[in-house]
This record gives C-alpha cells, sequence and structure tokens, in this order.
C-alpha cells in the first residue's frame, strides 16, 4: 500500500509537473494575401510581456504555460487570439480592417490618415470589388456608399451607368470627375475592376482641391501596385456565369388579345376582325423569342513584386459577355493590360509610372425608345406568326408605323463600336531640406472609336419608318479620336512642431488640355445587300457627314493654381483650407477666371482628457464649406462659331456652305456650387461598431441653360441655336448615415454587418428665362409637350401632367364635370385644377418625380472555417417612372392591366375602357406614372478555401472556389421592365420606352494565388 501511494504521488507531481512548465512558441503571421507582415505584437493577454514579428512575419516568445492566450494586433488589420494548447508552431493570419483609423486614404494630390481627415470621404477597398466580380466599376459603388447612387442606363453588354453623388445639381453634364491613379478618364468601361486597389468617393468641399471639374464629386481609384522585398507573386482570378432576363412582362396571349380588339373594334361601332377564337390559342409570345440565356466570362492574372528600391505590379484581363436580348445580336468584349513600375532612383527621388490599355469590342441593339427591340417585341401582335407561309419574316401590318417584327429586326441588324484606349502616367518625387517634396506628374489619355453600322434592303411592313427601299441600303462609318493631357507640378511641406503642431501645406499647379476630331461617312447601294460587303470602299454614293462642319474638331484646356493648408494640434483640433484658381476655355475674356475657395475642420473630442466613455472609443465632429465650379459645357460657348448649315447664291447658282450657328454671348461665366457639411465619425464598443453621419446642403447657382429667343434672331436656321446663358438655381440637401459591425467571435467565426442610408431632397430655385421652366424627354407619337421640366419650386426633372381622378362611370359624371374633349363613360376623368370648367393643358400639375426621396444599401458577411459568405442589398424609396413602353394603337399588344378594364358602371375605377374610337386616355397622365421604389438583392456569394496545410503542400499561397448570384431578385411595384434603369438625363431620364433589363447572372469561379 505504501508503495502504490507513493506512485500516485510521483504520477500526480509528473503531470502537475508537466502541465505547469514553461514553454516556448514560435510561428509566422501574415496577410490575407499570406505575404510575411513585420512588426506585428504578439502579446500574452492580461500581461505586458510580449515580442515582435521579424522582417520575415516570424515570431518566437517564451515562458508561455499551456492555456495561455496570444494576442496578436497590427495597424491596419483586424485583432486575433490563440489559445496556447502546448508546444506548437502557430500559423496566424490577420484580416484587413478596412475602416481602420490608421488607414491611409487617398484625397487629391496626397494622402492623409483616415483619424484626420475633416471631410465626406468613403472608401471601396479591393476585397468588395472581388465580392461583386461587377463588369464595370460603377456596380461596385451601389449600396455600398452612402450618398452615391448609380442608375443604370441599360443592362445590355458593355452598357454605361449613371453615377451621381448627393443629387443632381445642374441640368447638363453631372457627371463627377474620375481619376485613374491620377490621370482623369471619362468613361469607367476602360477599366478593369479587377485592377482596382481602393476606390475613394470625395463627397463635399474638400474636392474643391480639384477645382472646376470637382463640382460633382470625385471618385479617385487606385490601382493595385508592386510591394517591395516581396518576392514575384501571381494572382488568377477567373469565373463564367450564364445570365436571363430577371423579368418578362405579362403581354397578352393571342387569344386575350382577340377579345380586348374585337371589343375595343365594337366600342368603336366597327366590325371586329376575330370571328372564332377557338383557333388562337396562345400565339406567339415574341418576348419568348428575343430573350436568351447568354454566357459571360472573365478571367484577370496579375504579378506584383519588388525589391529594395523597385516594385512592379502587371495585369492582363479578358472579359466576353453575351447579350441576353437577341442572342449573338449583343456582346461586349474587353481585352485590358495595366503596368505599373515604381523606382527609388536615389534615396530622396523616386520615379513611379503607370500604364493601362484597354480594347473593347460591342455589338448593340436598338434599346430604349420608340421602335427598339423590346418596345417592338411587347407591342407586336400574338396572333403573328414569326414567319409567313412563305418562310419569310412575318409583316407587323396595321400595328402602327414604328412597330415591326422584332425577331427580323434582329436579324438585320448591324451595330459594332470598338474602342482602344491607352493611358499613362509618370511621375518624379524629391525630397528636399528634411521637410519638403516636390513632385511633377505627366498624364495622357488616347482613344479610338470607330463605329460602324449597316442598314440593309428591308421591308417590315407598309408605312414602316425603318423600310430601306431597294438600292438605297446604308452604311455608316465613323471615327473619333481623343487626347487629353495634364501636367501637375507642386511642393508640399510636412513638418511636426513640440510633438503636437503637425502641419502639412501645398502649393501647385495645373494644366490640362482636351483635343479631338471625327470623321463620318454614309454610304448607299452595298452590293450583294451583305454586311461582310458593308464598307465605304464598296458604296455607290458616299456622303461626308463632316464637310463644312467646323465643330469636327474641339480643342478645350484649362490652367490651373492650388493651394491647401492642413494642421492639426497633437490630433485633436484639425483644420484644412483649399484655394483654386482655374481659367478655362469655355469661357470668354472677361469670366475666363474664377477662384473656388473651401475649408473645413474637425475635433477629435476622444482625445480631451475630459472624455472618458468605456462605450465610445473614438468620435470626431467635422464640418466643411465651399465653393465649386463647373465648365462641363461645349467648347467656345462663349463665342458663335461656323458650324451651321447657310446656302448662298452666286451668279444665280446656289452654294451650299457654313454659316452662324449657336449665337454668341461673351458674358458666359462659371457655374458655381457652394457645400456645406456637417458631421461626425465614432467607434464604438472596442471600435466593433462604427457610425457615421453627415447632413449636407448644395446649392448650384449661375446654371447654364439654353432659353427661347425670337426666330427673328435666326436660331431656327439648320446648325443654330440660342445662346447659353446663365439662368437658374438648384438645391439638394439630405442626411447621410452609415452604420457597420464586425466581430470576430472565435478563430473559426467572425461577421460584418454595414447599413447605410441616404435621403435627398432635390429642389430648383429658379429659372430664369422667358418661360421659367425648360422641358424635356419623350412620352409618346403625337404627344407634343415634353413630359419633363425643370421649373421653380419643384425638383429638377419632374413629371409634368395630367392628374386623373377615376374613371367616368356614366353620362351623368361626364356632365357634372369639367369638359373633356370626346369623354364617355369609362374614360380616365381628369382634375380641373384651375376650376375652369374646362380639361386642357393648363391643367397639368407635378405628377411625379424621378428622383429617389432615400436610397439604402445593407452588406453582411461571415466566415467560418473555410467557408466565406456575403450578400448586399439595395433599396430606392420614393422615385417615380413612366410607363412609355405601351404604344397604345389600335391593334399592338397589351400588358394583362388591360383585362382589369372598365367594361361597365361599377367594373372599374382604375383601368379605362378599351377603344378605337377618339378619346382622351391616352394623353400623359398620372396614369401612366408609377412607384419605382423597389428593393434588390443585388450579390449573394458563397466561397471555399483551401486551408494554409493544404496550400502549403501545394506550394500556393491561396486556392478559394466560390458561386454567386448576382441581381438576384427585385421587389418592386412598377410593372415594367427594371425600376432602376435610366437614360441618365437630367430632364427627362425617368421614362421607360423598353429599357433593356439588368441581367441575372448566376457564376462560379476561382481566386488562385501562388
Amino acid at each position: 500500500m505504501k508503495r502504490f501511494t507513493c506512485l500516485l504521488i510521483v504520477l500526480f507531481g509528473g503531470i502537475v509537473s508537466m502541465f505547469s512548465q514553461s514553454i516556448a512558441v514560435q510561428g509566422t503571421v501574415t496577410d490575407e494575401n499570406n505575404v510575411p507582415l513585420l512588426g506585428v505584437n504578439v502579446l500574452v493577454k492580461n500581461e505586458s510581456r510580449g515580442t515582435t514579428t521579424d522582417f520575415d512575419g516570424n515570431f518566437k516568445i517564451e515562458n508561455v504555460k499551456s492555456g495561455d492566450i496570444l494576442q496578436f494586433s497590427y495597424i491596419g488589420f483586424l485583432p486575433k487570439e490563440f489559445t496556447i494548447t502546448g508546444n506548437q508552431s502557430l500559423n496566424v493570419q490577420l484580416l484587413t480592417d478596412s475602416e481602420s483609423l490608421e488607414e491611409v486614404v487617398v484625397i487629391g494630390y496626397g494622402t492623409q490618415a483616415k483619424k484626420e481627415i475633416t471631410g465626406a470621404v468613403s472608401v471601396v477597398g479591393s476585397k468588395t470589388i472581388e465580392e461583386l466580380n461587377p463588369v464595370r466599376v460603377e456596380q461596385a459603388l451601389q449600396g455600398r456608399v452612402a450618398g452615391v447612387n448609380i442608375t443604370s442606363t441599360s443592362g445590355s453588354p458593355g452598357s454605361a451607368a449613371t453615377i451621381s453623388i448627393r443629387g443632381i445639381s445642374t441640368n447638363g453634364d453631372s457627371r463627377p470627375l474620375i481619376l485613374v491613379d491620377g490621370a482623369v478618364i471619362e468613361d469607367l468601361s476602360v477599366i478593369n475592376p479587377n485592377d482596382i486597389e481602393s476606390i475613394s468617393v470625395l463627397k463635399d468641399a474638400t474636392a474643391g482641391i480639384y477645382g472646376v471639374r470637382a463640382a460633382n464629386g470625385v471618385i479617385l481609384i487606385t490601382t493595385k501596385g508592386g510591394q517591395k522585398n516581396t518576392d514575384l507573386r501571381v494572382e488568377v482570378d477567373t469565373y463564367t456565369g450564364v445570365q436571363e432576363t430577371s423579368r418578362k412582362l405579362p403581354v397578352l396571349n393571342a387569344t386575350e388579345y382577340a377579345v380586348i380588339i374585337n371589343e375595343a373594334f365594337a366600342a368603336g361601332g366597327q366590325t371586329p376582325p376575330f370571328n372564332d377564337f377557338s383557333v388562337l390559342g396562345e400565339g406567339t409570345d415574341y418576348q419568348d423569342e428575343i430573350f436568351r440565356e447568354a454566357f459571360i466570362s472573365d478571367v484577370n492574372v496579375n504579378i506584383y513584386g519588388g525589391g529594395e528600391k523597385a516594385t512592379y505590379s502587371a495585369g492582363g484581363g479578358y472579359l466576353n459577355q453575351d447579350g441576353i436580348v437577341g442572342g449573338s445580336g449583343t456582346n461586349f468584349e474587353r481585352v485590358s493590360a495595366r503596368g505599373s513600375f515604381d523606382y527609388d532612383i536615389l534615396e530622396n527621388l523616386k520615379l513611379s509610372t503607370t500604364s493601362i490599355y484597354t480594347h473593347s469590342n460591342r455589338s448593340t441593339l436598338s434599346e430604349n425608345s420608340l421602335g427598339s427591340v423590346l418596345f417592338n417585341a411587347i407591342n407586336m401582335a400574338p396572333t403573328i406568326p414569326i414567319f409567313d407561309a412563305d418562310g419569310e419574316y412575318s409583316l407587323a401590318e396595321g400595328l402602327g408605323n414604328e412597330v415591326i417584327n422584332p425577331i427580323a429586326q434582329i436579324a438585320n441588324t448591324y451595330n459594332n463600336a470598338q474602342v482602344d484606349k491607352i493611358t499613362g502616367t509618370v511621375g518624379l518625387a524629391y525630397d528636399f531640406f528634411d521637410h519638403f517634396t516636390a513632385e511633377a506628374r505627366y498624364q495622357f489619355n488616347y482613344s479610338e472609336v470607330r463605329e460602324n453600322s449597316f442598314f440593309p434592303e428591308a421591308f417590315y411592313g407598309s408605312g414602316k419608318v425603318f423600310n430601306i427601299s431597294e438600292g438605297r441600303n446604308v452604311v455608316n462609318e465613323s471615327t473619333d479620336y481623343y487626347r487629353d493631357y495634364t501636367f501637375d507640378a507642386f511642393i508640399s511641406y510636412n513638418n511636426s512642431f513640440n510633438d503636437v503642431h503637425n502641419v502639412t501645406a501645398l502649393l501647385g499647379t495645373s494644366v490640362f488640355k482636351t483635343t479631338g476630331d471625327s470623321y463620318g461617312f454614309t454610304g448607299f447601294n452595298i452590293p450583294g445587300n451583305i454586311y461582310e460587303n458593308a464598307s465605304i470602299e464598296n458604296a455607290s454614293d458616299v456622303v461626308d457627314n463632316y464637310l463644312n462642319v467646323s465643330n469636327r474638331i474641339f480643342d478645350s484646356r484649362l490652367l490651373s493654381y492650388f493651394a491647401r493648408l492642413q494642421y492639426n494640434y497633437d490630433q485633436k483640433y484639425l483644420v484644412s483650407a483649399v484655394i483654386r484658381r482655374d481659367g478655362s476655355s469655355n469661357f470668354g475674356p472677361n469670366n475666363k477666371f474664377g477662384y473656388f475657395p473651401s475649408a473645413s475642420v474637425g475635433w477629435v473630442m476622444s482625445e480631451e482628457s475630459f472624455f472618458e466613455n468605456n462605450i465610445v472609443n473614438f468620435f470626431k465632429l467635422r464640418s466643411s464649406y465651399g465653393i465649386l465650379g463647373n465648365d462641363r459645357i461645349g467648347a467656345y460657348g462663349y463665342t458663335s462659331l461656323l458650324d451651321a448649315e447657310g446656302a448662298y447664291v452666286f451668279d444665280n447658282t446656289l452654294y451650299y456652305g457654313v454659316a452662324a450657328g449657336r449665337l454668341s454671348n461673351p458674358n458666359l461665366q462659371w457655374e458655381e456650387q457652394t457645400a456645406f457639411d456637417i458631421g461626425i465619425d465614432a467607434r464604438l464598443f472596442n471600435s466593433k461598431l462604427d457610425l457615421t453621419v453627415d447632413y449636407f446642403k448644395r446649392q448650384t447657382d449661375n446654371l447654364l441653360l439654353v432659353p427661347q429667343v425670337s426666330g427673328i434672331l435666326g436660331v431656327g436656321a439648320p446648325g443654330a441655336g440660342a445662346p447659353i446663358v446663365n439662368a437658374g438655381s438648384v438645391e439638394n440637401k439630405g442626411w447621410e448615415f452609415s452604420l457597420s459591425y464586425k466581430e470576430v467571435v472565435s478563430d473559426d467565426f467572425d461577421f460584418n454587418i454595414s447599413y447605410n442610408l441616404t435621403t435627398l431632397e432635390n429642389e430648383v430655385l429658379s429659372v430664369a428665362n422667358e418661360n421659367g421652366f425648360v422641358s424635356g424627354g419623350f412620352f409618346a407619337v403625337g404627344q407634343g409637350e415634353d413630359p419633363a421640366r425643370m421649373e421653380a419650386g419643384q425638383p429638377i426633372g419632374y413629371f409634368y401632367g395630367l392628374e386623373t381622378n377615376g374613371i367616368f362611370q356614366n353620362a351623368t359624371e361626364i356632365a357634372n364635370s369639367a369638359t373633356q374633349v370626346n369623354a364617355n363613360p369609362g374614360d380616365l376623368r381628369y382634375v380641373d385644377q384651375n376650376n375652369d370648367g374646362v380639361i386642357d393643358t393648363d391643367d397639368r400639375i407635378n405628377i411625379g418625380d424621378p428622383i429617389p426621396d432615400l436610397t439604402m444599401g445593407l452588406n453582411i458577411g461571415f466566415n467560418f472555417k473555410n467557408f466565406d459568405f456575403s450578400a448586399y442589398a439595395f433599396a430606392s424609396v420614393g422615385n417615380e417612372i413612366v410607363r412609355a413602353y405601351d404604344r397604345n394603337e389600335i391593334r399592338t399588344n397589351k400588358t394583362s392591366y388591360v383585362l382589369d378594364r372598365w367594361t361597365g358602371s361599377g367594373t372599374s375605377n382604375v383601368y379605362p375602357r378599351v377603344n378605337i374610337g377618339p378619346n382622351s386616355n391616352n394623353v400623359f397622365s398620372d396614369f401612366y406614372v408609377e412607384d419605382a421604389s423597389y428593393v434588390r438583392l443585388q450579390n449573394v456569394q458563397l466561397g471555399y478555401s483551401l486551408n494554409n496545410r493544404i496550400t502549403d503542400q501545394l506550394g500556393i499561397r491561396k486556392l478559394r472556389f466560390y458561386v454567386s448570384v448576382n441581381n438576384a431578385f427585385t421587389l418592386t411595384e412598377y410593372n415594367g421592365y427594371d425600376p432602376s434603369a435610366s437614360s441618365g438625363d437630367p430632364i427627362g431620364g425617368g421614362i421607360d420606352q423598353g429599357f433593356y433589363p439588368v441581367p441575372r447572372v448566376y457564376s462560379a469561379g476561382l481566386n488562385f494565388k501562388f
């Protein structure tokens, strides 16, 4: 027994000794790309001892006990903890904290720590872009940045989107300024989203550092670069997917159509055309015939690395996207290449270069217009088959002059555009006198746009406007050349005094020049009537479209001087001031130069000694105010050019030449925008919760308008026009809220969620022309009045028409109402707004607003072991859209709402009767205006990454597979294809004549890094 007791004591003592002995732990710390991190803090939790990682990311810490917790922390990365279970080697991967206070943000001619920023700046990182897999850059901003609204002009392959930052502030060009690595670009289609490292959006007056081009906001794109002392790294991102339409309109089938047409004819006192419904069946659904499942594929390869003095990166990509309408009739193909090289020539002299080349090829069909493919598919009679008895395309007889067989239209459409563009930058930075840096940058863009279209001989039906007569087929060829150059030179000063006074000053100049020239020819009578022969060289007759046209060539220039002073005291009190003087060739000698000042301040209250709060870890109050300019009008708008058509008689012979075009206005001056912003940035609950709130107000004065003037001045001649004048004012104001939360629950699980909301109130303050308004847009054939307006007291581009008040149920109601032309029971009843007893154009009012009252974005994501999940949603609330895709001809097809029509007293008070006789139901009214509010699940993605043990064995850094759905679903009450679509025009943009819907995309791909 004694022996056994001794044995237990020995065994128990050994076990205690084993668990209490000190051990050594070592390992490596890397980022998400398996790049070693230097200087990571490794601490034993609740103790003051620890170590840091070396150059290769390695660490070793002694005297650690089993059960101790190691904490890993590094600026710009989320902290991580590991529980020690024994002697072990750790491979720790830290995740980037994209919202870190120490994050360096590009702000224009420099960078600044996010903590010290005094303006309204939002950032989207490469990780977000990688998750979304956008075809175009704009798609990465929708729902991610408060105050930024993206509207699709079309869902066709390669189509552009309209970007508005904090509302529409002008009736003209409202695009923001976009810079890629400092170079100005106008078209984001030339940028491969996979090449982007980060996107910074400047939304308030601090954008004034870019002067006249910054009135509509600034988007700064930084492409991926190399890293010093890094071996060659290779990254491959690729996916392939299938696209489909997200919606089809419920149009009538052949039997329903015949019932409705017969009823309309009977109501009009004519013989119904259909005698036997039983033989009609479903008929032809032309939507089913034009919509296709379409493929999309994208592959991108990037390499980067660097040594002691140099860094380099290069990338290439290939995208091929077919269209969901018309099969091969629409396609977008993009080949891109990118490179950057930075070199430390001397310790204080650095060279930086970037270059981007893009080639795109785009084939398109007619869309969002009267007679477009989708317009025809909706309106084509389902009783007409695709082919007639002879195997030829059926004719669309009796359906109006614009409606034709859409299948025949696709077969006879040949539209192609090719764009080659190269963008480059080269810069030198020289440090001197310890605190000074002199920089010079040269940037250029060169692009060629070649367009070709062919219209073969075709007969679509009697009187069709698209008919091409025999022997007069048409080929159009055009080539446009665009060049721009920017030279920036500036000196910056950065110094700190007594460890509390921090000063950064900038003084510089910028010169910008953009030129272009255009060539275009139209040819007739192509032999064989086939596309293969469609060239100007084969045409029998050729017309030079730019003969005697002076505006074939343009040349516009800017000369700017700017200065900025930034000061902060102990990182608590922040001040920034900017002054910029811009001169533009778009204005005359009297107003060529303008001065645009702005200032911003910030107070980091959480740095104050009195601010002791266990909940709020960081709190900053900031505000900005400034004046920005806008010169986005045609070049030489202040003078009159010889760019109009003129006919002259000499010696009884008629000669064609040129004449003075637009009337001059030598006093033309800048649009000026006064921008105010006040906001807070806060971090709470151990920096897990981020909160940003902004109130903004922007007023644009001296809007550039074209007034109505007397025809006596000759403005009605071909090519002539009224002068451009400064005669208007617009105000935008609203709130922005951004909230995000992230939590690392364990080594195996972390999640994040973010939400943003923007409210917007847009109002036109004045329109100082003769009418007091500017109109625009198009609703339907025969409607002489434009459906949209810009007018004081109303939002810009509001819809102007009649208000309905139900449907006349009987003759008594008609007799007791205001006089309405051709009114009968079953017709729409309009409101007599001025109480004069007559319904006419004077009774039109605001019947809708295309600008949303608020927009929202919701983004969620989590990582569980090797799985990752993300989802993005966007909502637009309070905007209206005009349903203009119904032709409303006697025999055109209808959407299914007509089945709920009025057929007798009490049957309907919403949808009017059908009738071929005279009536006013087709007049533009709120009957055609619908709520365009929607919620869209934009992207859902699920990924799986091989664990580090397997990737190490394979000799690679990362291998991730994923599946995703873009445009998963849309919740809306709008009856059309896509409530998010718009032409982008400030006046008349929200009118749907058959928008090409944004496709739903199912895709699978992989991320491969080694």
